[in-house]
């Protein structure tokens, strides 16, 4: 039996209506891919190469794969992406019908790993960390203090504590 821990809040119904901040870090950084793996955050701003434009398209196509969401703010960073997204009320659906958080997320992984395999001539390669993190927001104030926290996410790249100076050295043929 696997005794993973759920990182989602107990008694939460998933589906329902509301801001949901969302956090999806890639797996082992540079294990199969080129580096770095999304683009580069520089003089404050991200630079997206190939893959990080597959992941900002996947997730703008988010909102036409499923008709009961919105997106919000979303950032693209070397190693992660922040983004909001809505769960909007879905009208006549039948609860087990009914979208969650979790099977939005996981199509977008889908999406993104399956094309950037594809770019990169890694089949099979995991390209997202299993789980996620999530954040329920629950007013304007939390609401505004996130997209600021978004929106300012590549000005802060230099003082992640994960972001050495020599974390992405390597030549990216796939940068624009």
């Amino acid at each position: 039996m696997n005794n993973r821990k759920s990182m989602r809040l107990q008694n939460w119904d998933y589906t329902s209506p509301g801001y949901y901040f969302v956090t999806i870090c890639i797996k082992n950084v540079g294990a199969g891919f080129p580096r770095p793996i999304l683009g580069n955050a520089i003089n404050g701003k991200m630079e997206l190469n190939q893959s990080g434009n597959i992941v900002n398209q996947c997730w703008h196509d988010l909102k036409i794969h499923f008709e009961n969401i919105a997106l919000d703010y979303f950032m693209i960073m070397p190693d992660h992406i922040h983004g909001i997204i809505i769960l909007k009320q879905s009208g006549g659906e039948t609860p087990p019908l009914r979208i969650t958080l979790g099977h939005v997320i996981g199509y977008f992984k889908y999406q993104t790993t399956v094309q950037i395999n594809k770019l990169n001539n890694n089949p099979g390669t995991i390209l997202w960390q299993r789980n996620y993190y999530d954040h329920i927001i629950r007013n304007e104030q939390s609401l505004n203090e996130i997209r600021t926290y978004i929106n300012n996410n590549p000005s802060q790249w230099s003082l992640d504590k994960y972001n050495s100076p020599n974390s992405f050295v390597l030549p990216l043929k796939e940068i624009e």
